[in-house]
């Protein structure tokens, strides 16, 4: 629930990689983030996205951004700002807005391990579950502060 504790509508959460992306989304509620497809990189990826946006009713697009352990941005980081902002003027007038995803693929593999996914069955949809994660933590801070989370981005 967000701005005076009214939904705001399913959120979408991407997880951008080199080679995947994973997507997830939750209720219009806000209250459970659910994996929802993994994309392949490359040509037609940010197509995808978008058709899945409108495909679901996304409102809000929450896009993790890789930070060090101490908080700073790297060359992943870089690459992940380029990217939300080019989907960003695709998604316009939705909002995408960049969260910190510390960790998410490192508690999405924990998190698969425990439940007993092994080798290729796992690699196939950790980025769903690291979306899941990003998406979850974001949704969880929209109901603790009322706000969205993270860091706005401006469509070129």
């Amino acid at each position: 629930m967000v701005g005076g504790g009214s939904p705001i509508g399913v959120r979408l959460g991407i997880d951008p990689g080199d080679a995947r992306i994973g997507v997830a989304s939750c209720d219009p509620h806000g209250i459970l983030a659910t994996p929802v497809e993994t994309v392949p990189r490359g040509d037609g990826d940010l197509d995808r996205i978008v058709a899945l946006a409108d495909e679901l009713g996304a409102e809000l697009v929450y896009v993790g951004l890789p930070r060090s352990l101490s908080g700073g941005e790297g060359p992943a980081a870089g690459k992940v700002r380029g990217f939300a902002q080019e989907l960003a003027a695709r998604l316009a007038p939705r909002e995408l807005r960049l969260v910190d995803e510390r960790l998410s693929t490192v508690t999405a593999e924990a998190v698969l391990r425990d439940r007993g996914k092994k080798g290729r069955k796992r690699r196939a949809v950790v980025d769903q579950a690291a979306a899941v994660v990003i998406l979850q933590g974001a949704i969880d801070t929209e109901r603790t502060t009322g706000t969205p989370a993270g860091e706005l981005v401006h469509p070129i």
